[in-house]
């Protein structure tokens, strides 16, 4: 059961991937030695922490209602 925020968390992650993208297409038209190159570098790196930050948070939120409800059945089939 995914919660009522997940909609504006999946559209989080969605601009951030459109913005990712678009460092790297702009990146691509720079010479490497470039600071704008490396900015774009960094910004890119910093965009793929974040989607690795989300990504986890949206997994657990999807997991912790699962385990949850399976602990508590095995908890009243024990007793």
């Amino acid at each position: 059961m995914m919660k009522p925020s997940a909609g504006f968390a999946n559209e989080v992650i969605e601009r951030i991937l459109e913005l990712s993208a678009d460092a790297h297409i702009q990146r691509r038209e720079l010479s490497l030695d470039s600071p704008a190159f490396q900015s774009l570098t960094g910004a890119i790196a910093a965009y793929g922490r974040v989607l690795a930050l989300l990504t986890a948070l949206q997994q657990r939120e999807e997991f912790d209602p699962i385990a949850g409800q399976r602990f508590s059945e095995t908890v009243a089939a024990v007793n």
